[in-house]
């Protein structure tokens, strides 16, 4: 058996050893064949590596959901094409200005910074279009900086879904573009490591909510910034890391962080698939994120991410194509689906599920 990085995973391959989680709770068995579903479930428990049965056929077309027609229609408008290009720039710009935390120059310009990320959503037209076009970006070789853009615009849209002061949807935002500043701390040979890592690396990558901490301290900015790099691997049942910490332990923008931080993960494209249906995450969240999130902060994000799909087209596993016409409130991966004249309370057919928009 060999130990490989989670988002090296491919669909097909063999859990070698119990997945256990920092509270050493079961993630999942020896034994388990992955899937698009188990690989987000690692992801979803910031797992960093597995170990997996050597002699393997290993499918990479074994996707559970694809959901190709609709991105390619996402790609093709012109709002993406421009908020692809925009992105592009202000990431560039970005890891200029996280190059100078990390070197600790003084001129950082936190301001700038959240008025590149704000341009962005501007851009973008509709905050709830910004969604689709999030999941339709492609894998960016500089992931670290990509994924941190990512979590600030999710956390903007978040806060204003939570009603927050502009001055809280500001300071939200900068809490996602700073959260893993940490990580730039650690040697990109660590971090792009094909091999199995060590118990020392792991350690080390590991110790980047600290190390985020201690490089953003220095600066006068707002503390509730500088916590959102310390605990946003924290969690509400108290099963996170650095400190275990439980509850109103946790800063309220930091919880805000770990759940957007762990909601792009999870959505971003891999080698071998599109970004997961939303449905399929969330569904996720809904099986094991109530107890690891303050309930209502994760009610909320699940409740309006869903929503913004009432009205679209979407194909069942059992191949059937129709609109989603209702939202379960308690039950919100499984909707009612609307195909010709009959519907399809999900809610009640646990054996079908959405598994791609179209």
């Amino acid at each position: 058996m060999k130990r490989i990085r989670v988002n090296e995973l491919l669909p097909g391959m063999i859990i070698a050893e119990d997945v256990l989680n920092y509270n050493n709770q079961m993630v999942l068995s020896k034994g388990t064949v992955l899937t698009d579903k188990t690989i987000m479930k690692l992801e979803f428990y910031s797992v960093y590596t597995v170990r997996i049965e050597d002699s393997v056929t290993v499918n990479p077309n074994a996707s559970e959901d694809a959901g190709i027609s609709y991105m390619e229609y996402i790609r093709n408008g012109a709002e993406y094409q421009q908020f692809k290009q925009e992105f592009d720039q202000e990431l560039e710009t970005f890891k200029s200005s996280i190059h100078d935390i990390v070197t600790h120059n003084s001129d950082v310009n936190f301001d700038q910074m959240l008025s590149d990320t704000l341009s962005l959503l501007d851009t973008g037209g509709t905050k709830v279009f910004f969604f689709d076009m999030l999941h339709s970006m492609r894998i960016y070789d500089d992931q670290t900086y990509a994924h941190s853009i990512n979590v600030a615009m999710i956390c903007n849209v978040f806060a204003e879904w939570l009603k927050m002061s502009e001055e809280d949807v500001q300071i939200a935002t900068l809490c996602g573009l700073c959260h893993d500043v940490g990580k730039i701390t650690i040697p990109e040979t660590i971090m792009r490591k094909k091999a199995p890592l060590t118990k020392e690396e792991l350690i080390l990558i590991q110790s980047h909510p600290r190390q985020g901490y201690k490089l953003l301290m220095p600066y006068p900015i707002d503390e509730r910034i500088k916590l959102a790099a310390l605990l946003h691997h924290e969690r509400y049942d108290g099963s996170g890391y650095p400190g275990h910490l439980k509850g109103s332990q946790i800063n309220l923008f930091a919880q805000m962080v770990s759940i957007a931080d762990v909601y792009d993960a999870m959505t971003s494209p891999r080698i071998y698939r599109e970004a997961i249906c939303p449905f399929t995450v969330v569904e996720l969240f809904e099986t094991e994120g109530y107890q690891k999130y303050e309930p209502q902060l994760i009610t909320t994000f699940l409740s309006r991410i869903v929503n913004t799909y009432l009205l679209n087209s979407v194909r069942l596993s059992n191949g059937l194509v129709g609109k989603i016409v209702y939202i379960n409130p308690n039950k919100l991966s499984r909707p009612t689906i609307q195909c010709g004249k009959k519907f399809i309370n999900l809610a009640e057919r646990p054996e079908l599920s959405i598994v791609s928009l179209v």
